[in-house]
């Protein structure tokens, strides 16, 4: 497992700070780190999906950080929180899941967690725990006697994550997030050692109070801290658009089945220029002078978008592999190209990749304008005949101008349309 040597562990606040990624630590955290002793820390992954989103690379990259000086990984996913559902951060209370449900959502999140970690047996393996184990044997009286009695109600109040809600509407259960976190750090600090949390600055509530439960459950009063947080800053891209979202609004997930290595790999690649230098601190191991090196030559030469290649051929590599990742650049260059695509290969590739249109033999015989039309790539027969008289429609290399064009296809099954100046459409036929 490979660390940093020389600093360790001591350094790790100097680079979350260049990084632009520290948002706040605890009195006695940077102590606690410059002595160079493991330490382990946790951060909570939220199991209401079955995939974790790109949101999520922000705390998996500060576990990675953490493992690489030398310490050691808690990977939490909230099988018992994730039946209560955090408010913070959040306008409305979330859908309730069941359990079932929950332990799919499980199981599917340590397969992606597993890519990005190493969880090899040994002192800095990561590890993943689920909080189900602990608090779904809680009995409800033993959780108010034990835990609820550190708490104030004023104390609680509070806090950012209950105040932004309180005129919203805020229940019982999402209320008792709070008191739930605390218990699982309390818990993973008593039995395994945890000495530190780490999270978004929307959870900094949910950290101190976990902290308080800590020291008043351990009677510390020797000045002595027994343990430890620390918040990363929420990523709020400088083009005002909200980070983790395609151009349609949909998240961007970690699962191949919901978003394709090419989408992955594209989402990256259209970052604006204003975003991508903070994407490629948060999101690559590169050094400072790497990073330094492509900005500079971002700034010379905007049009080729070098950082942006060089960010989304990293951190799709660590997501999905290198082989999908070697794969999106290629497909991602054939689809930009001004070459027709001649190679099925490349457009079953580019078809399953990053979507296309199916079309059935029946409409082939109809012309071009009708398949086209048919198949939704135009509103209506009629734009479609608009668009091949003015020029704009390319099919399989060849411009069109006869709306009844009879399209040959490529291996009997594709069409490499172009529609416009940068539109390109795969088209498959079925049936």
């Amino acid at each position: 497992m490979a660390s940093v040597p020389g600093d360790g562990l001591g350094g790790l606040l100097a680079e979350l700070e260049w990084r632009g990624i520290l948002h706040a630590t605890t009195p006695g955290l940077a102590a606690r780190l410059a002595t160079g002793d493991p330490i382990s820390a946790y951060i909570g992954f939220d199991p209401s999906a079955p995939s974790l989103h790109i949101g999520s690379l922000v705390p998996i990259f500060g576990l990675l950080r953490l493992q690489r000086r030398g310490g050691r990984p808690v990977a939490l996913v909230g099988g018992g929180t994730g039946m209560i559902g955090d408010p913070s951060g959040r306008s409305s209370e979330r859908n309730l899941l069941d359990r079932d449900t929950l332990e799919t959502n499980v199981a599917a999140l340590r397969g992606q967690l597993e890519r990005l970690l190493d969880f090899s047996p040994g002192s800095g393996g990561a590890v993943m725990v689920n909080n189900l184990d602990w608090l779904g044997q809680l009995s409800l009286v033993d959780f108010l006697r034990d835990t609820g009695k550190h708490f104030t109600i004023p104390y609680m109040l509070a806090k950012d994550s209950v105040q932004v809600r309180l005129d919203r509407g805020l229940s019982f259960t999402e209320f008792s997030y709070m008191l739930l976190q605390a218990y699982d750090f309390a818990h993973l600090n008593r039995t395994m050692g945890v000495e530190l949390q780490m999270g978004g600055a929307d959870q900094w509530g949910n950290i101190t109070a976990g902290l308080e439960l800590i020291r008043r459950a351990s009677g510390a009063d020797d000045g002595t801290e027994p343990a430890h947080g620390l918040a990363y800053k929420l990523l709020l891209t400088p083009s005002g658009t909200k980070f983790g979202k395609s151009e349609e609004g949909e998240s961007v997930w970690l699962d191949p089945a919901r978003t394709t290595p090419y989408a992955f790999y594209q989402y990256w690649v259209n970052a604006d220029d204003r975003d991508v230098g903070t994407y490629l601190r948060w999101f690559t191991e590169l050094s400072r002078e790497e990073i330094e090196a492509l900005e500079a030559e971002g700034s010379r030469s905007p049009e080729a978008r070098v950082a942006q290649r060089a960010l989304a051929r990293d951190i799709t590599a660590r997501t999905h592999g290198e082989a999908a990742a070697a794969q999106a650049v290629a497909d991602s260059a054939a689809r930009f190209s001004s070459d027709a695509i001649a190679d099925p290969a490349v457009l079953k590739s580019l078809f399953e990749g990053s979507g296309g249109f199916t079309f059935g033999a029946d409409v082939v015989s109809a012309g071009v304008a009708v398949l086209l039309a048919e198949a939704g790539l135009f509103p209506s027969r009629g734009e479609a005949r608009r668009m091949i008289a003015g020029g704009g429609v390319t099919v399989n290399g060849t411009r069109v101008t006869d709306p009844a064009l009879v399209p040959e296809l490529i291996a009997g099954e594709w069409l490499d349309v172009r529609i416009g100046k940068r539109r390109r459409e795969i088209g498959r036929r079925v049936g």
